[in-house]
C-alpha cells in the first residue's frame, strides 16, 4: 500500500484488459483511479470492482484522440477525484493488414489512439504534475516494437511510444515527473483473441502456439502487466525513468 494513499491516477483503456486490470491494480495501491475509455458505460465492471474492495473510482468517457475531449475528461477527474499526477496511457486500436493492403484509415486510426492519444493525455496531465512535484507517466509499448509482419502501423506507433517516453523522462524530471514504457508480449485479451479470429484459429490453440515459443512457457495475463505498471508508478521509482520494460517471459532476440 503506498504511503499517499490519495494519489489520483488515470488509465486510458480501462475498460477491459490490460486498461482494467492496471485500473484494479492501482486502486490496491491505494490511488483513486479514473477509469477512461472510449464507452463511459463500459467502464461500469472497473469501477464496480474497484468500489467493491473498498477504492474509490470514477468512470469518465473520452476518445483521446480529440484534443477538447482530453480536456474536458482531465478537469472532470481533476473536479471529481483531485489533481491526477499517475497516468497510464493503454488506449489502443488494432487495425492489422499487410503494407499493401493498408489503408489510410487503418494507418491513422491507429497513430492517432496510441501516439496522438498519449500526447493529448500527458500535456493535459503533466500541468497538474508540475503543480504537485510529483507524477508518474507510464506509456504501453509492444513487442511489437521491434517489428511485426501485418501490422505496419501497430508496430510504428508502439516504437513511437518509447521514443515519445524517453523525451517525456527528460522535459519533465526536474519536475519531479518521470515516465517509463511498459511493452507486452503476447497477453491474453479481446485484442489478442480478436488476433486469433482474424487468422482463423480457436484462441486456445492460438495462446499454445504463442507459449511454445515463450521461454516462461505460458503466455501473459493482464495482471502480469498491471504489475510492472505499479512499480513504475510507486513513490520508490522516483530513480527510475525514460525506460522501457519488456514483459514478455523472455528475451526477444
Amino acid at each position: 500500500m503506498s504511503t499517499t494513499e490519495q494519489r489520483v491516477a488515470v488509465v486510458t483503456g480501462a475498460a477491459r484488459g490490460i486498461g482494467a486490470a492496471t485500473a484494479v491494480r492501482l486502486a490496491e495501491e491505494g490511488r483513486a483511479v479514473a477509469v477512461l475509455d472510449l464507452d463511459e458505460a463500459a467502464c461500469a465492471d472497473t469501477v464496480a470492482k474497484i468500489a467493491a474492495a473498498g477504492g474509490k473510482a470514477l468512470a469518465v468517457g473520452c476518445d483521446v484522440s480529440d484534443s477538447a475531449q482530453v480536456e474536458a475528461a482531465v478537469a472532470r477527474v481533476a473536479a471529481g477525484l483531485g489533481a491526477p499526477v499517475i497516468l497510464v496511457n493503454n488506449a489502443g486500436v488494432l487495425r492489422d493488414n499487410l503494407l499493401f493492403k493498408m489503408s489510410d484509415d487503418d494507418w491513422d486510426t491507429v497513430m492517432n489512439v496510441h501516439l496522438r492519444g498519449a500526447f493529448l493525455m500527458s500535456r493535459a496531465c503533466q500541468k497538474h504534475m508540475v503543480d504537485a512535484g510529483f507524477g508518474r507517466i507510464v506509456n504501453l509499448s509492444s513487442s511489437s516494437a521491434l517489428g511485426n509482419r501485418g501490422q505496419a502501423n501497430y508496430a510504428a506507433a508502439k516504437a513511437g511510444m518509447q521514443g515519445f517516453t524517453k523525451t517525456l523522462a527528460k522535459e519533465l524530471g526536474k519536475f519531479g515527473v518521470t515516465a517509463n514504457s511498459v511493452a507486452p508480449g503476447f497477453i491474453a485479451t479481446d485484442m489478442t483473441a480478436a488476433t486469433a479470429a482474424r487468422v482463423g484459429m480457436g484462441f486456445e490453440d492460438f495462446k499454445a502456439a504463442a507459449a511454445s515459443q515463450i521461454p516462461v512457457q505460458r503466455v501473459g495475463e493482464p495482471a502480469d502487466i498491471a504489475n510492472a505498471v505499479a512499480f513504475f508508478t510507486g513513490e520508490q521509482a522516483g530513480f527510475v525513468s525514460g525506460q522501457v520494460l519488456y514483459v514478455a517471459g523472455g528475451p526477444l532476440n
